[in-house]
């Protein structure tokens, strides 16, 4: 097939931009004809993929957002591709791939943490509302065939939030790279990214991966790690925020003394290596590859009920989620539990064998049978 795959940026910063690129890449190692319209080209062309760059007016977010939707609706319609997938905000397309699920439940849940001059400022904003009547309009039937969710919750929230048929979304986990995260890395790897940030080798490390600490849920990390519980826990934060002088002095003021901030990091499958457990209280996570990555990497996971990829957990893995991450006891409780030197081995067994049913190869078969079929719907 002659596929448009359609978003802003090809980047490798970010969940979906990642996932735009290895969609991209998978398609065409699985023989498809690529296309993909973008706005900005931040890393080189993927080689045998075509690319389509499209026009945007430089005056600011709104005439940015709504200046791709026009121009990517004319730019692909010339081309004739078979199926038009998009990542973004179109106007009209053949699949529409929801990686965050809808923003009209993300400025909700944000909301409730923010205060009124916040939410005030969200509701009037010209660029929220004008996102939200692009989203309204891709969620009508006109606007797309099918919709493709990241996860069963992403799927309900569309349905309850716009009224779209059940049967008109697919949920389609996202995959991962079982050869750059896995267990066999611990040995190369641990030591020296402790030793590089002052961890002693001994201690037991609890990773958080994410930008946007508010939203991923640092905050409520930062204050379970008040609790004597974890006097002897180090938490690893890895990545990038606007605020992050703030999240560091209030670590700087915390009891414990031993969270320690190493930014983003390219190599981030050393960091999996280094640590026993992957913690991400989120507030509002449609997915979250960082949950596959470090299961992948023989690593359990601790998240919120918010996060998409805690439907895949089983067994034991399950009481990673917690049900209260509001509750700085309950998270302390959990986290020491999850860190119990009995359970290591079982909890690296079992996480690597949930990570083995998500690669990338199975990802893309999966998906290659969802474009044939909204195909033959054309």
């Amino acid at each position: 097939m002659k596929i448009a795959l359609v978003h802003k940026r090809l980047d490798l910063y970010g969940g979906t931009e990642q996932d735009f690129h290895r969609t991209a890449e998978g398609l065409r190692d699985l023989g498809h004809e690529i296309h993909l319209f973008c706005a900005e080209f931040e890393v080189p062309p993927l080689p045998g993929i075509h690319t389509h760059t499209i026009p945007t007016v430089p005056l600011g977010r709104t005439a940015r957002l709504l200046s791709f939707a026009y121009f990517a609706q004319e730019i692909v319609r010339r081309e004739r591709c078979d199926i038009l997938v998009s990542f973004g905000r179109m106007r009209r397309q053949d699949i529409l791939r929801s990686g965050g699920g809808t923003h009209r439940m993300f400025l909700k849940k944000m909301a409730e943490g923010e205060g009124p001059l916040r939410r005030l400022w969200h509701r009037m904003s010209l660029y929220h509302r004008a996102l939200l009547a692009l989203e309204a309009r891709q969620f009508r039937p006109s606007g797309c065939k099918k919709i493709i969710a990241v996860s069963r919750e992403v799927k309900r929230e569309i349905v309850s939030t716009y009224g779209v048929p059940e049967q008109n979304i697919a949920v389609l986990y996202n995959g991962v790279d079982t050869d750059r995260f896995n267990p066999d890395r611990r040995a190369e790897a641990s030591d020296l990214i402790r030793l590089q940030w002052g961890i002693p080798l001994d201690a037991r490390l609890a990773l958080f991966v994410g930008n946007g600490f508010r939203r991923k849920g640092l905050e409520r990390l930062l204050n379970a790690w008040e609790s004597p519980r974890l006097a002897d826990v180090y938490l690893l934060v890895v990545g990038a925020d606007a605020q992050q002088g703030f999240y560091r002095a209030r670590a700087a003021r915390s009891a414990q003394r031993k969270i320690v901030f190493a930014g983003p990091q390219a190599a981030i499958e050393k960091y999996y290596a280094a640590a026993d457990l992957l913690v991400l209280p989120a507030f509002q996570e449609a997915f979250g590859n960082v949950v596959l990555e470090a299961l992948a990497s023989g690593i359990p996971v601790l998240v919120s009920p918010q996060v998409g990829a805690g439907e895949i957990l089983n067994g034991t893995l399950a009481r990673g989620i917690v049900e209260t991450p509001d509750d700085p006891a309950e998270l302390a409780e959990r986290i020491v539990w999850l860190l119990e030197a009995e359970r290591r081995s079982i909890l690296s067994a079992e996480a690597r064998s949930v990570a083995e049913h998500y690669s990338w190869n199975n990802h893309f078969r999966a998906l290659e049978r969802v474009l044939y079929e909204t195909a033959r719907l054309a």
